[in-house]
């Protein structure tokens, strides 16, 4: 099991800026397939050209947890450039280091901060429609399917949702994840049949 720092700790079991800005001027998103943490960052520029705000949410392990926070915590108050110069390594030393097989969670961090400042200054100041973790695509052209009741990644096809217990449903045509008895499929549109016996 790896070791954390007293800091690590600290952001994972009290992670600060939770949550999305509603009308954010910038949302970056990313997601790594292979272990299956994801981050959302939403960020707020003042007119100076500082991050007047910084929130994340994020689906993954205690690292990538910590991590967020600590990349949000990090960034508020630094001007765009500042922030874009922001780097893994620097989010690994202020966390007093992760374990060897973590580090990649201190990579998406600083990516996804880096990608909401791009969204940014792609498309100037203005509203970004909120970004949910179902949303996040992990690789192009992979996907996976969401629980509807908690929104939890589900890495493969399951009666039950691991997260909240759920008993779930899956659509026949688009795959999509269910509340059982369900009679549409929100995702796709297909009428649901009941199951003989049901």
């Amino acid at each position: 099991m790896p070791t954390y720092s007293e800091k690590v700790m600290d952001h994972f079991m009290n992670p600060r800026n939770v949550g999305e800005i509603p009308e954010a001027d910038g949302v970056g998103t990313v997601g790594n397939p292979v272990c299956g943490d994801m981050m959302a960052f939403y960020i707020k520029v003042d007119d100076e050209g500082r991050l007047a705000d910084v929130k994340f949410k994020t689906f993954g392990c205690g690292a990538a947890i910590a991590v967020s926070s600590m990349v949000s915590e990090m960034a508020k108050g630094m001007t765009l450039e500042e922030a874009k110069k922001l780097t893994n390594k620097d989010v690994a030393e202020e966390l007093d280091g992760l374990p060897p097989n973590k580090m990649h969670c201190s990579n998406l961090g600083a990516d996804a901060l880096h990608k909401a400042i791009e969204d940014y200054e792609s498309r100037g100041r203005g509203p970004r429609e909120p970004v949910k973790i179902k949303d996040m695509e992990l690789a192009e052209g992979e996907e996976h399917c969401v629980c509807p009741y908690c929104e939890s990644v589900l890495e493969e096809p399951t009666p039950i949702c691991r997260v909240c217990g759920a008993e779930l449903d899956f659509c026949p045509e688009c795959g999509e994840a269910l509340p059982q008895g369900a009679e549409e499929c929100p995702e796709c549109g297909a009428k649901i049949e009941a199951a003989e016996g049901a």
